[in-house]
């Protein structure tokens, strides 16, 4: 090929002045070291011509490529499809970003985005080819990702029906027992104060029950009510509701929101999202040191991070990473662990496109890192 070109060149080199020869050696040097494809094929749908990136990328020499009608190089599943779009372009119809799919020698399969001009009064097609093989894997994953959050939803309204059914009534009677309850006839004064203690955690949990059963329920997950939460705000009124778990266990709570104390989010979800990575701290805590949870904020670039650090049991990183976000996965031999809290907060981020990681090591601690959409 490269000899063709170079005796073209050297026909009509005599003929053209300096510029011309200069101009006509950056078009040779731009044929043969582009990575885009460049070729020639007739109308017969066979190759004349093309350039090194074509024989790089699908691994046939030219004399192979020469050799075979270009449906020979094509996926069969798009054999018919290209046929009919050529079709197309040989009356007149123009040829642009057509993707179809090729198969190389080694058998892999690529991604090509073609854009044809056919020269009718030579019977040439002349065309250029882009290598979209990544884009079309990125593309493929977005899917399987809005596929698997689907299934989250699903999993997340069935939930829903059962929290509804099997715990909201049994907790409507318990604060009902409440208000039947005559305090006046108890005069121990710290009995009295466990009584209130009691009677605003049940309060809380059945508010947020409702809360949660009703987004699940009558909210479109697309548009989720994004105001300005007070991080700081949130997080201290989730510390001073599980002040008796944290006293039980003696665990020290640091907050540090000095990178930035608000964001853009459904109040609902922040508070879950932070009372289960604090509530998880405690309940997977160390038994050999005193539990220790920093909440804080940080700017990674332009984006704002949350991170809830522990210094607890952690977990084998390479044991769990696949699963430790999925429901219904325990990685301890705790008796209140069920595998719906870290599902509930992955699931939560993402569907305000978010995103969390881990970053944890067994018998050191764990790091959970939400990182928020931009504004």
């Amino acid at each position: 090929m490269q000899n063709n070109v170079l005796d073209f060149k050297s026909e009509y080199q005599k003929s053209i002045d300096k510029e011309d020869i200069s101009f006509f050696d950056d078009l040779t040097s731009l044929y043969n070291n582009t990575h885009d494809l460049l070729c020639i094929a007739d109308f017969n749908a066979k190759f004349k011509r093309v350039n090194p990136a074509v024989v790089k990328l699908l691994g046939y020499s030219e004399e192979e490529l020469f050799s075979h009608s270009i449906n020979y190089f094509v996926h069969p599943d798009d054999q018919n499809d290209t046929v009919r779009t050529r079709n197309e372009m040989f009356e007149g119809k123009p040829l642009l970003n057509y993707e179809n799919r090729y198969v190389k020698k080694s058998g892999e399969i690529v991604w090509l985005s073609w854009t044809s001009i056919p020269k009718t009064d030579r019977q040439l097609v002349f065309a250029i080819a882009k290598d979209i093989t990544l884009r079309k894997k990125i593309e493929e994953e977005k899917n399987q990702l809005y596929q698997k959050l689907e299934v989250a939803n699903k999993e997340l309204k069935y939930f829903a029906r059962v929290a509804s059914h099997d715990l909201r009534a049994p907790i409507s009677n318990i604060i009902a027992l409440f208000d039947l309850m005559d305090q006046t006839k108890i005069e121990d004064e710290e009995s009295l104060n466990i009584i209130g203690l009691i009677k605003k955690s049940t309060e809380t949990v059945f508010y947020r029950l409702e809360k949660y059963i009703d987004d699940l329920q009558n909210k479109d997950r697309s548009n989720l009510l994004k105001t300005d939460e007070n991080i700081s705000d949130i997080s201290k009124n989730i510390i001073e509701s599980i002040e008796n778990l944290l006293k039980k266990q003696n665990a020290k709570v640091e907050l540090d929101f000095s990178a930035f104390d608000t964001i853009k989010f459904d109040k609902g979800y922040l508070s879950s999202i932070i009372q289960n990575l604090i509530t998880n701290a405690v309940k997977y805590c160390s038994p050999n040191r005193t539990p220790e949870i920093k909440v804080l904020t940080r700017m990674l670039g332009h984006k704002k991070q949350l991170l809830v650090i522990d210094n607890g049991l952690g977990m084998d990183f390479n044991l769990i990473k696949d699963k430790i976000f999925g429901l219904n996965q325990t990685f301890h031999q705790n008796k209140d662990g069920r595998g719906l809290g870290l599902y509930l907060v992955k699931t939560q981020i993402e569907e305000m496109c978010g995103s969390i990681d881990v970053e944890t090591e067994l018998d050191k601690g764990s790091t959970f890192i939400l990182t928020f959409a931009s504004d």
